[in-house]
């Protein structure tokens, strides 16, 4: 397959939250908080000066509910609201994504990890190399051969590039099992059992 260039997918929920946490309350004399807009503004120029994408897309979750709030009607139940000095930010990030002539995709009922994998898988059809950024763990399962991911580990600044050797080295098996592997332990943040006395131990020995 004859590369056609890089496409740097971002999941702008993901960052936002990270720079959001990661850095103290900053406010404008009005009151606006801009903490998020400004690690994430950090964030989005390191990534473009480092990686120097020839395309990028910033996606973004779309409001409650999806097709998995559907299908199981607990999904992230137990996730707090988005904080109000959060949402209001928002806006801006978006109208940063925008100024940098960057695109940005969201569709109702779907999440930024569905956009991002269908992209992913796109882009590589199309013959471009990919690389995903996201502190969402389950993005590792769309890493393959051409398509790696940039995760989120501490700060605005630390960040693992995720191969296939990487992904086997810290979960224990490959990209293609990490939604068997999920399955199985369950996922707390999203409020997702897995099947009970399994851990991830037991899990990888499993798979």
């Amino acid at each position: 397959m004859a590369k056609k260039g890089k496409f740097m997918l971002i999941d702008g929920h993901s960052l936002v939250h990270r720079a959001f946490h990661a850095l103290p309350t900053m406010t404008t004399s009005t009151g606006i908080h801009t903490n998020a807009v400004y690690g994430f503004a950090t964030m989005l120029n390191r990534l473009l000066d480092d990686e120097k994408p020839d395309y990028t897309i910033v996606a973004f979750d779309c409001a409650a509910p999806t097709f998995r709030h559907e299908a199981f009607a607990d999904y992230k139940a137990t996730r707090p609201p988005m904080p109000d000095e959060l949402r209001m930010q928002m806006p801006l990030v978006q109208e940063l994504v925008t100024a940098n002539n960057i695109g940005t995709c969201e569709l109702e009922g779907y999440e930024a990890d569905d956009i991002l994998g269908t992209l992913a898988r796109q882009a590589r059809e199309a013959g471009c190399s990919v690389v995903i950024v996201t502190g969402d763990k389950d993005a590792l399962q769309l890493v393959r051969p051409g398509v790696e991911v940039l995760f989120t580990r501490r700060g605005i600044t630390q960040m693992d590039r995720f191969d296939t050797a990487l992904v086997k080295e810290e979960m224990g098996v490959l990209p293609t099992q990490v939604p068997d592997w999920k399955a199985l332990v369950g996922d707390k943040s999203d409020n997702i059992p897995g099947v009970a006395g399994i851990g991830a131990k037991t899990a990888t020995k499993l798979l």
